[in-house]
């Protein structure tokens, strides 16, 4: 089951590997780096606004057939840009790999994560951390795979193979979803709960998405989501200029640095989900805001290349961790009644963070002269993070003391 989700997102995080295209395409269409971009612009939107319109679908249908439908959107929209590419259309492209790719995005993002919560009541974090990572190291494996197709067989040929190849990988790998059977328990951890040795852990509720979002607990995971992504991806996006203006470091030494940053990105996804488990999602994200926080306001003054990069790692290991610690963190707070619907919700903050992120910087950065500057900002967004982190902690101890209280009564 886990190894199933792990190939519907090590598909659909290709989409992060989207730069290795840009320059080929550039040369080959004589398109402006906007006009390329804008495709990119367009996947991630469209998957935040179908993760937020098709979770509930996904709940009522089942992570196969929402699986099956993802590998076609997303397996004709990487094909179709090959067509698009042949016949020099911009919109084409925008369509194809915007438009359905990015409904293949959306829907493929929250079809197995969800099911994954139901299949591991005892290690949420750890199950969607595992899908989650193949989303964060799928640049790894298709950025140089990417590049040698390019040079053998252009950029349409290209798009066509890799296309039928996500399209093959995601339908086997959704052929093998499903939920498991109400109550259902793995069997280990069956049997210590009979033994006394464990406890199965209560959620807080067990509410569908029209009842968590009028809570402030929604709201909350929704802010904490979109500040730890905003900072990330800003972070992502000048991390090359920022380490060549603050350390001095060479174009080809930053880019070595960038490209280890995926790495740390992707296995933080597995580590702290899988210590959030452990330590309790609420205080995961209570040491994810504080530290980053103190983080982002020490980089610009760290001069030391080693210290330097340690820092960045870290907190691409915090971006990443955000990312997989929210489906279990949603699980814990509202059941998994309709998860992947409240999940498909909250994931409209990635698409707002993918949009203001990179303003922020840019309107710094133009105000101020310096990339180093708008690290303070994200410093003060964290702060705000780490305050709405602990507010939750306190809004979850008062429903838990109401719910002890109504079982007492």
């Amino acid at each position: 089951m886990a190894l199933s989700a792990v190939g519907v997102h090590i598909c659909i995080g290709s989409v992060y590997a989207w730069s290795v295209y840009v320059k080929p395409i550039q040369a080959q269409m004589n398109w402006n780096l906007t006009d390329v971009t804008i495709a990119f612009s367009i996947a991630i939107f469209f998957l935040g606004l179908s993760a937020a319109l098709m979770g509930k679908f996904v709940e009522k249908n089942g992570p196969r057939v929402s699986a099956i439908i993802a590998a076609s959107l997303f397996g004709l929209g990487t094909m179709g840009s090959g067509l698009a590419i042949m016949m020099e259309s911009k919109l084409l492209l925008y369509f194809f790999y915007g438009v359905l790719g990015g409904c293949g995005l959306g829907i493929g993002y929250i079809s197995p994560v969800s099911t994954l919560v139901k299949w591991f009541p005892d290690k949420r974090g750890m199950a969607t951390g595992l899908a989650i990572m193949g989303f964060g190291f799928a640049s790894a494996v298709w950025g140089p795979t990417i590049k040698i197709l390019i040079e053998a067989v252009g950029i349409a040929g290209t798009f066509f193979i890799l296309g039928a190849t996500y399209f093959v990988v995601m339908f086997a790998s959704a052929l093998y979803l499903e939920k498991p059977q109400d109550g259902y328990l793995p069997k280990r951890f069956e049997e210590k709960v009979k033994a006394g040795k464990k406890k199965i852990k209560e959620d807080l509720a067990f509410i569908g998405l029209n009842e968590a979002i009028k809570t402030p607990r929604f709201y909350g995971l929704w802010l904490m989501l979109f500040i730890n992504v905003t900072c990330g991806i800003a972070i992502i996006g000048v991390a090359s200029p920022l380490l060549q203006e603050v350390l001095g470091m060479t174009a080809i030494a930053a880019a070595a640095a960038v490209g280890l940053m995926g790495i740390f990105n992707g296995a933080g996804r597995l580590m702290w989900a899988s210590l959030s488990d452990y330590l309790t999602r609420p205080i995961v994200y209570v040491i994810f805001f504080a530290t980053q926080a103190v983080a982002f306001y020490m980089l610009p003054s760290i001069t030391e290349i080693l210290v330097f990069q340690i820092v960045l790692y870290f907190i691409m290991t915090c971006y990443g961790g955000g990312f997989a610690s929210i489906p279990a963190y949603i699980g814990d707070i509202f059941g998994t009644k309709e998860l992947g619907a409240i999940h498909g919700y909250i994931l409209t903050a990635w698409a707002a963070a993918g949009l203001v992120g990179p303003l922020i910087i840019s309107m710094v950065k133009d105000a101020t002269g310096s990339y180093s500057q708008t690290l303070y900002v994200f410093a003060a967004f964290f702060v705000v993070a780490f305050i709405v982190s602990i507010s939750m902690i306190f809004n979850i101890k008062s429903i838990q003391n109401k719910n002890l209280k109504h079982k007492k009564n």
